[in-house]
């Protein structure tokens, strides 16, 4: 598909993130964007699978809650267990019901997320120009407040606005030099560096009423998320291939530091649901309440993540021009992943890539308006407050994320020579004794929802 030659703003990746970017601007009245994706529709895959209520609320300021609430399952509450199911954590989401009129967490893989955002988008009339992989960008030659963006293909595209939104390998922020790092380069002694993620299906049709729920072991979390029915017929239409069965996330941390395949075969898949996994799906009949082996049928995706963190210094800069005489070069903006990445424990990122989409539309808006009047450095006052305040949230939840891997990763080992109990016991009684405590329930369904941070 040819790109325009030129555009006010251009917004480099078509996830969530940039597709809801593109649907806050046309909400606030602005059309003169253009959205470009490196991949062509159906290649996306990701790990994120939960909306919780702060996020959905914003989704309903530009429109686009609805069709994500009726094509999701509502989650009222979440639930930290032992591999027998014993309730360590209830984390009542019903809590919210004063407060929200989401109080549910909205479980919904990003593929699904991103097909309805995109869908939305078409009706009105905006198309997402795929494959458009970006290689180059510099100041325009005649204005150097443009940017001349190069595609792979040869094509060219000058824009003032480039919002990043392409990932957190993205090139608009390696090209713009700037700095993605760990905000603090501290681990909490954690043992949990990378998680296998595989979206599966079993053999036993008596699962789809298992429950979504997260298992702590020694060392290791384990997640088990049931889909939608949604998703299995929009799989099976875009595929044409038919799935029987519900299809449920895997997520499982490994231990001690082990590698995982970059994508993990199902017998892999298999033994770290017999190793970490509630005793329900093991495969193996003389540990599994039910006397009978329940196994993985099929792997429809799997993937590996690193949990570590990094964040741009910064998530708005201008190219520079090499200029000394006019060194303020077309704005470049970060959102989602490009500016921001942590551990997938809580369900946080994309929810926060949203965020700064969502909000970002009514702020760039502002700055076009502000520029044609006022001076650019007093405009771009909005931006710079903008994304500062972003940037502090997104410090705020990589720090509340390191905290949750520390718990979940905590080994099997003793407190202390003077304490002959060991730090699983102890993390597991504690989270149990507090867990009964109303206020606590409530501090953890708060933080979760994100209603905390609007």
């Amino acid at each position: 598909m040819s790109l325009p030659q030129s555009t006010c703003t251009l917004i480099v990746g078509a996830g969530p993130t940039g597709l809801a970017t593109a649907l806050s601007l046309i909400h606030h009245g602005f059309r003169d964007f253009v959205i470009v994706d490196a991949v062509t529709k159906g290649q996306n895959t990701s790990c994120a699978i939960i909306i919780h209520a702060a996020t959905t609320e914003a989704l309903d300021t530009i429109g686009c809650a609805d069709d994500l609430v009726a094509t999701g399952t509502k989650l009222p509450f979440f639930t930290l267990a032992t591999r027998s199911i014993a309730t360590l954590v209830w984390v009542p989401f019903e809590l919210l019901k004063p407060y929200t009129k989401y109080p549910y967490g909205l479980v919904i893989p990003q593929l699904l997320t991103e097909h309805i955002l995109e869908q939305k988008l078409a009706s009105f009339g905006v198309t997402v120009h795929r494959p458009c992989r970006v290689i180059g960008m510099k100041p325009n030659s005649s204005n150097t407040k443009l940017a001349d963006v190069t595609f792979e293909d040869g094509q060219v595209i000058t824009a003032k606005y480039i919002i990043a939104a392409d990932g957190a390998r993205s090139t608009i922020r390696s090209i713009a030099g700037i700095n993605f790092v760990d905000p603090s380069k501290e681990d909490n002694n954690t043992t949990i560096k990378q998680v296998a993620l595989a979206n599966v299906t079993f053999d036993d049709e008596n699962l789809d009423g298992f429950p979504t729920i997260g298992i702590l072991s020694p060392g290791n979390y384990f997640l088990c998320v049931s889909f939608p029915s949604t998703f299995t017929e929009y799989l099976a239409n875009e595929t044409g291939k038919p799935i029987k069965g519900r299809i449920f996330r895997l997520s499982t941390s490994v231990p001690n530091g082990g590698n995982i395949p970059s994508s993990p075969s199902k017998e892999y898949m298999q033994n770290l649901v017999n190793t970490h996994g509630p005793l329900e799906l093991s495969s193996d009949p003389s540990v599994n309440p039910s006397s009978k082996s329940v196994r993985i049928k099929d792997v429809i995706w799997s993937s590996r993540f690193r949990t570590h963190c990094a964040i741009a210094n910064t998530f708005f800069t201008r190219l520079p021009t090499g200029d000394a005489s006019d060194p303020q070069g077309p704005a470049i903006l970060l959102v989602g992943d490009a500016a921001h990445m942590h551990s997938p424990a809580g369900g946080q990122g994309m929810n926060l890539g949203l965020w700064d989409a969502i909000f970002l539309g009514e702020a760039l808006t502002k700055h076009i308006n502000a520029a044609e009047t006022q001076p650019l450095s007093n405009a771009d006052i909005i931006l710079t407050s903008f994304t500062a305040g972003r940037r502090s949230l997104a410090l705020e939840i990589v720090g509340f994320m390191k905290r949750l891997l520390s718990i979940t990763g905590v080994e099997d080992e003793g407190v202390a020579w003077w304490l002959p109990i060991s730090k699983v016991v102890l993390r597991d009684w504690v989270l149990w004794v507090l867990g009964k405590v109303w206020f606590i329930q409530r501090m953890w369904v708060w933080n979760m929802s994100g209603l905390g941070r609007r």
